[in-house]
């Protein structure tokens, strides 16, 4: 898939402009009170971005050049990594890892648990990983939480929606997973 970072952000600022929220995920990320945060599959940055603006210590990580000079243009404070989101390492741990934007479906597929052992692997003890996707696309919950065990997190908590709507089957979740 080839994106243009330009453009998928120009969607985010129309939006906002007018008056949509944008910062849902910012939010939830927020309330669990982090003082540092792991984009992962940040695209342009915008959840990394709302989080920086709140003081908390941020960093991202995309496999796609064109969305990463459009976070770097917007953010050039933050350390962006170009860096495939399965099997990376960056050598350190954050209390929150978040994977927004349905980032599990941009794997290819048979790679999912890869990717969930590599986010999963940046998850300080205490820490979470919040992740929002799609289950209408091939990946179900059973298979992210089972993979979530095998990398070693609990489920605490899953939600319809990121400002915390109650999940009652529906076809996206977002689940947060913690390393106890």
């Amino acid at each position: 898939m080839t994106w243009n970072g330009d453009e998928y952000q120009a969607r985010f600022d129309r939006i906002a402009s007018e008056g949509g929220d944008v910062h849902g995920e910012a939010v939830l990320v927020r309330s669990f009170g982090p003082a540092a945060v792991l984009d992962a599959g940040c695209g342009t940055g915008r959840v990394a971005i709302e989080l920086a603006r709140h003081g908390i210590a941020v960093a991202g990580v995309d496999g796609d050049a064109s969305m990463l000079a459009t976070a770097r243009r917007l953010a050039p404070e933050i350390a962006w990594h170009q860096l495939d989101l399965v099997g990376f390492d960056l050598g350190r741990l954050f209390d929150v890892v978040v994977m927004a934007g349905n980032v599990p479906l941009f794997t290819p597929r048979g790679t999912e648990s890869a990717l969930v052992a590599g986010v999963a692997g940046h998850v300080r003890p205490g820490g979470r990983l919040v992740a929002g996707f799609s289950l209408d696309r091939g990946y179900c919950l059973d298979d992210y939480d089972a993979h979530c065990r095998a990398a070693g997190l609990v489920l605490e908590a899953r939600y319809g929606s990121w400002s915390r709507g109650g999940y009652s089957g529906g076809d996206y979740a977002v689940s947060v997973h913690c390393r106890f």
